[in-house]
């Protein structure tokens, strides 16, 4: 794996270089990043695109990270059971 690979075990590296990458997006999100590039809230729709792509990879490391941390109670514990999932 390269540097600026994403490793769902260890965190998203950034390097200064970057790739340039064809895809394709529904109109609607295509609108809603050069809005956020039109109001300042990103430098342009690559950068928008990036942020919500680093953002992703940070909540599927997260979520993998809590799957991590059930098995291991469960483990200890025994299987949570859908009545406590309820309780909580």
């Amino acid at each position: 794996m390269t540097s600026d690979e994403y490793d769902g075990r260890h965190h998203l590296r950034v390097t200064p270089r970057k790739r340039r990458l064809t895809v394709t997006l529904d109109p609607a999100l295509v609108e809603a990043g050069r809005r956020a590039v039109s109001s300042g809230a990103a430098d342009s729709l690559s950068a928008w695109v990036g942020m919500a792509l680093a953002d992703k990879a940070r909540r599927d490391q997260q979520l993998e990270h809590l799957r991590g941390a059930i098995a291991d109670y469960e483990s200890e514990f025994g299987e949570i059971t859908m009545e406590e999932m309820a309780a909580q």
